[in-house]
């Protein structure tokens, strides 16, 4: 496989032959010798802190996922090896003895990170000195210093809950009512109503009875929807500043003056 082959896998994950999640591709060292793929350096660890190198070869694209042909487990217990940019022999010795795989000793470094670092060629670049390289001279020290590492994990910070309940209130609104009322009408006999009132008996008794009519209220409750409720969440960014002690290491030297630096 080229590199430009291999250029979209930087990013996704790598997983191992039974689908467990390794970790995110970080980057892809290269043969210094050969310009070939030859490492996927794979970011693991609590919060991803730590890059362990998987050998690319059986390496597969499945979907969106890389297979290598290694358990998570294994992966993670490779021997470190900093992303520096470059595997020295050492490392590498290591890291293929740690896999089985076999390894044959070289006088150089054997692995670059894809950086562009292997575009200038192995004449111009001139990796930096290791304590490795440092052993060998006279006096030689490592200074180290503490740096603060800022992570965060997540915790319960309380529960919020939706809860139902019925009451009972008196609600009233007003309603027309209508009835029916009796009044008493007289008319005069004119021409106009003359014939109707000689019609019958000069002299009689009569009874005639109205019906009266009202309107009677009558109340009554259903049960009707009125809205949706339920509680979602939402994330919400802080800036909070975080500050320990560090320590550093100082290097001074002292030299008597009258010697030729």
């Amino acid at each position: 496989m080229t590199m430009t082959d291999l250029s979209g896998w930087r990013g996704h994950d790598a997983v191992d032959p039974s689908g467990d999640k390794i970790g995110k591709i970080e980057d892809i060292y290269l043969d210094e010798q050969t310009d070939q793929p030859e490492w996927l350096a794979v970011r693991t660890g609590f919060f991803g802190r730590r890059i362990s190198f998987v050998p690319i070869a059986e390496a597969r694209a499945t979907g969106d996922d890389v297979v290598v042909p290694y358990t998570k487990d294994q992966v993670k217990d490779a021997p470190n090896a900093e992303p520096d940019g470059i595997l020295t022999e050492r490392e590498e010795a290591r890291l293929y003895e740690h896999y089985g795989l076999p390894y044959s000793n070289r006088t150089a470094d054997t692995a670059l990170a894809d950086t562009g670092l292997a575009d200038i060629g192995t004449a111009a670049y001139e990796a930096p000195a290791t304590e490795h390289d440092l052993a060998g001279r006279d006096e030689a020290m490592t200074r180290s210093e503490e740096e603060l590492r800022v992570g965060t994990v997540q915790r319960e910070a309380g529960r919020a809950r939706l809860r139902k309940w019925v009451e009972t209130v008196h609600v009233s609104t007003t309603v027309p009512v209508a009835h029916e009322e009796v009044r008493i009408e007289r008319a005069p006999i004119t021409d106009t109503n003359l014939d109707r009132a000689l019609q019958g008996q000069e002299i009689s008794e009569a009874e005639y009875e109205v019906t009266l009519m009202e309107e009677e209220v009558v109340a009554g409750v259903e049960t009707v929807p009125k809205e949706r409720i339920r509680l979602d969440t939402l994330t919400v960014v802080e800036e909070q500043e975080v500050g320990a002690e560090v320590r550093k290491e100082r290097v001074e030297a002292e030299i008597d003056p009258d010697i030729r630096r």
